[in-house]
């Protein structure tokens, strides 16, 4: 379908008072795959409560501009370390740039690829294969690693034997490395001083990914001053974090179906 009869429909309903998520909703309904991604409906939705009159697109003068700059590259990066788990729709919110740009960035620049949901690269190159070698010398007895299902949900601190905590976080909510200091780091430490009173943090390793507030400086700063030692996170990779591509997937299979809370605690 041609993109004025798309941007009619968005006028039409914005008219009536409808809201473009649920503009968006019918569109995907009757277009499936053809209809456009939300953002596009939420962007002529606001144009048209603004007054416009017009659906076809403003013209254009001159030689069109490149989106592939090294500054739109970056932004890309930045928004897909901060959040592996980010859609097309999600970088697009994030960036303004289009859909066809941030393929373009993210398949030929950063050469990633998405498994089971995450972006990760598409192949180490040496200096990745000769790290992960390297991590083959470590004891993993006395290891803390850092893992959560999905951004919004549960973020669990897990001990090599049990896990150490479970901390929520509500939806929506932005982890920084002053959240992340406070409520994760913290009482984690505080628990591992309370399993191990004669040797306390002593020894101890902590593995977590290369998300942002991971790798502030306050955040290692803080813990060094605990003495816990930070181990370098291996590229990305499904043989080293199975649980983000294949085990928490298996695990939430059927959660949807379940009709309450009691059914949903024996699933």
């Amino acid at each position: 379908m041609d993109n004025a009869y798309n941007r009619y429909y968005i006028k039409i309903r914005t008219i009536l008072g409808i809201n473009p998520k649920t503009i968006h909703e019918e569109l995907a309904t009757a277009l499936g795959p053809k209809a456009p991604s939300y953002p596009t409906v939420a962007d002529w939705a606001k144009r048209f409560r603004e007054g416009r009159e017009d659906v076809n697109d403003d013209p254009r003068s001159g030689r069109p501009v490149s989106e592939l700059t090294d500054e739109n590259i970056e932004l890309v990066r930045q928004v897909i370390n901060n959040d592996p788990h980010s859609t097309y729709d999600d970088i697009i919110v994030e960036t303004s740039l289009s859909r066809g740009t941030i393929e373009e960035i993210i398949h030929n620049y950063l050469k990633m690829k998405k498994v089971t949901s995450r972006w990760i690269p598409h192949q180490l190159n040496d200096e990745q294969k000769q790290e992960r070698e390297m991590r083959r010398g470590f004891t993993i007895g006395r290891f803390i690693t850092s893992q959560q299902t999905k951004p919004g949900l549960a973020k669990v601190n897990h001990h090599v034997l049990s896990p150490v905590l479970i901390h929520c976080v509500d939806k929506g909510k932005t982890i920084d490395h002053n959240y992340y200091t406070e409520n994760c780091l913290k009482p984690v430490v505080k628990e591992i001083r309370e399993q191990r009173k004669s040797n306390g943090t002593k020894g101890i390793k902590l593995l977590h990914d290369n998300a942002s507030p991971h790798r502030h400086q306050d955040v290692i700063n803080y813990l060094t001053e605990e003495d816990i030692n930070i181990m370098p996170h291996p590229s990305y990779s499904p043989d080293l974090v199975p649980c983000d591509y294949w085990l928490n997937d298996y695990i939430k299979q059927n959660l949807t179906d379940q009709p309450n809370e009691k059914s949903l605690a024996h699933a």
